[in-house]
């Protein structure tokens, strides 16, 4: 399975930690529940745009499933540990810190947000634009559908 597709780490079998970027394991952080679907996507989006691994990892309870365009799909905490460790990374080591995530369009329907986004950084050539679906339930984020794809960002040259 090829997880690129969000600047992730290599996963980790055990349960329970993550690998970080620099290679140290950390603990997941206990979950934390949101009031309702849209407090649930935008601490998501927040904690991204902050990069804050813990505050990503609160919001993810064992049984969560993201799926990557390209019908990719990462299951459970752990693996989604690890690709938000390598997604909050420099971004000379591949990783998206200074990348922020500015939601143009939402639309909530029972659990589900769905947002459509873009993305601006001083490393973008321009802003890159896509689209989630966010399934949420007991304030929590289940699954996550999204177009992200850093193959289609264009980075300005160095």
């Amino acid at each position: 399975m090829k997880l690129t597709a969000l600047g992730s780490a290599a996963l980790v079998v055990a349960l329970g930690t993550s690998v970080l970027a620099d290679g140290h394991t950390k603990e997941l952080p206990p979950l934390v529940m949101q009031p309702n679907a849209e407090r649930v996507t935008f601490e998501h989006i927040d904690a991204l745009n902050a990069c804050d691994w813990g505050r990503l990892m609160a919001q993810y309870p064992e049984e969560v499933l993201i799926i990557l365009p390209n019908g990719v799909w990462v299951e459970g905490r752990s693996a989604i540990g690890d690709v938000f460790a390598g997604f909050c990374t420099p971004r000379e080591d591949g990783g998206f810190i200074g990348a922020t995530f500015i939601a143009e369009k939402v639309k909530t329907i029972g659990d589900t947000v769905n947002v459509s986004w873009r993305v601006e950084a001083d490393w973008l050539e321009e802003p890159y634009k896509g689209a989630d679906a966010y399934v949420t339930r007991d304030g929590l984020m289940y699954v996550q559908v999204t177009t992200f794809d850093p193959a289609d960002m264009k980075l300005k040259a160095e």
